[in-house]
């Protein structure tokens, strides 16, 4: 049993039961002996539901099994082991087990609970989600009697997968124009350009803001920044909030306009009363600045791989059609979700939302990159679904645990060409070597991430293949840009909701554990 997000086996076993695991000969392996083979293991499993996505597990082991490898491990140290004043081999049983009971019992301890455990995933189907909670140190084996030990489990959630081929779905569409082609391209230019004070005024898109913010709730003084700069986009994201309609308040501001926009608080807002609430920002403008591109030399286009404007302008149009195509999956993933959850419903709980926040974080990253997104673009959609974490972690959860059940269900599978072609298909699409793409995925930890997107791209290929579509245009809110500021709505330090929740006392687990026992 593993600690991952993705299951290795498909499906769980159906609520509570027990079952009794026969004795069979193992197969003898690379020259192994049929001696030295371990056999499997009499053991009773008893399972049974304590909440969403949670087992009891409890393993009762018979005692001759314990006993027989007791007496090889003594049978061994009594050949093996030197004794004062007897030859070698002729050492009293006795007295080597009392020498080494404490050892011997420890090593025997170690290998039943491996062995016991790998069979419990072999013979029952569980596919954990974290690191079951057992604690070695704390099984003893008995004096007498069988080997029981008994722990909890986070498990995917167990659903039936209703038809999902020949779906009928939406599919957005967009075709780029000229001024969508050079509205990307003064995006991709705006890092190498310069501000330009704008005396007349009249803000619009892609223009720059100098003004003073502060943000109230109510009567409230939250904070104060002073000669912050943005750049206008439609939207607008701080560290710990987000402004829907920024640009559409800010366009047309002078020098010494004053403009207020709601900023609706995330999850990761410093005050935790605050989390999710909506506060006003006034700004006081004191400039607008124009940016003034770059010259389009010979030399400066060569940073991005071409030769011409014209050549950019292609490669821009490339990139949006790729970031369309993104748009167009992830519309595709949430009509998929919609369908299956009118057939079945089922709950995650909040500590399994909080513990896996990151890492389905992480697989939108992936997924991100693999579209060819920028650096920029990807931190403004981060914080999109950092507003609502927990939420947004749920959605995300619940599409990865679906797509994996259908892998799993069509037989899809990756091997390691598979994330060499990915990483290679990042690194083209980004301009980087593959060994450096490689070393930063695997820095950011984000290579379990990558490889769980393979396997749910290939599941939802196969969905999308057998689908049928109605094109519908793309909604203006899916294709504006989202820019972002360092600024903080409110001061302090950021919370930080992907992290885990703190590990039950071990008399609060006890409590817990005798609550679940008086229920059932």
């Amino acid at each position: 049993m593993t600690d991952e997000t993705r299951p290795e086996e498909p499906g769980e076993p159906e609520g509570a039961g027990a079952v009794t695991e026969p004795v069979e000969g193992a197969t003898s392996e690379e020259g192994t002996t049929a001696e030295e083979e371990a056999v499997k293991l009499h053991q009773t499993v008893d399972m049974r539901d304590v909440g969403p996505c949670k087992k009891h597990i409890k393993v009762t082991i018979d005692r001759a099994d314990i006993d027989k490898l007791l007496d090889k491990k003594y049978s061994e140290l009594v050949v093996d082991t030197p004794v004062a004043g007897f030859r070698p081999g002729k050492a009293p049983r006795k007295i080597i087990e009392r020498r080494f009971h404490k050892d011997v019992s420890e090593q025997v301890r170690s290998q039943v609970l491996l062995q016991s455990l790998e069979q419990l995933a072999e013979e029952n189907d569980v596919a954990p989600l974290s690191a079951p909670n057992i604690d070695p140190n704390q099984i003893d084996i008995p004096q007498q009697g069988p080997l029981v030990y008994e722990f909890e489990v986070e498990v995917r959630p167990e659903f039936d997968l209703p038809n999902y081929k020949g779906l009928s779905l939406r599919r957005p569409v967009k075709t780029f124009t000229d001024a969508d082609i050079a509205g990307e391209e003064r995006r991709i230019l705006a890092p190498y350009g310069s501000l330009v004070p704008k005396p007349e005024g009249n803000a619009q898109l892609g223009d720059y803001l100098v003004a003073d913010m502060v943000t109230r709730i109510g009567d409230r003084l939250l904070s104060k920044h002073q000669e912050i700069t943005i750049r206008i986009d439609p939207r607008l994201a701080l560290k710990d909030g987000f402004a829907e309609r920024f640009g559409e308040r800010v366009k047309g501001a002078r020098a010494g306009d004053k403009r207020t926009i709601d900023i609706t608080l995330s999850d990761s807002a410093a005050d935790a009363t605050l989390r999710g609430k909506t506060v006003q920002a006034e700004l006081d403008v004191k400039e607008i600045k124009a940016l003034r591109l770059p010259e389009l030399t010979h030399e400066f286009l060569h940073n991005f791989g071409v030769h011409s404007a014209d050549q950019l302008r292609e490669r821009i149009r490339v990139l949006l059609d790729r970031r369309l195509e993104y748009t167009q999956r992830q519309s595709a993933r949430e009509q998929v979700m919609q369908h299956i959850a009118a057939a079945a419903t089922w709950e995650l709980p909040q500590d399994l939302l909080q513990r896996q926040a990151r890492r389905a974080l992480n697989r939108r990253v992936v997924e991100m990159q693999s579209a060819g997104m920028s650096e920029e673009e990807i931190r403004g959609r981060v914080r999109l679904l950092q507003r609502d974490t927990l939420r947004s972690t749920e959605l995300a959860l619940k599409e990865h645990f679906v797509l994996q059940k259908i892998a799993e269900v069509e037989k899809i599978d990756i091997d390691e060409d598979d994330i060499e072609d990915e990483i290679e298909r990042i690194a083209a699409q980004n301009e980087e070597s593959p060994r450096r793409v490689r070393a930063r995925l695997q820095k950011e930890d984000l290579m379990e991430a990558l490889a769980a997107e393979i396997i749910e791209r290939k599941a939802l290929d196969l969905i999308l293949e057998s689908a049928e579509y109605q094109d519908v245009a793309l909604d203006r809110d899916e294709s504006e840009a989202v820019g972002t500021m360092e600024e903080q709505a409110v001061p302090g330090e950021l919370h930080d909701p992907t992290e885990a929740p703190p590990e039950a006392e071990p008399e609060e687990q006890a409590g817990e554990a005798q609550a679940s026992e008086d229920k059932s």
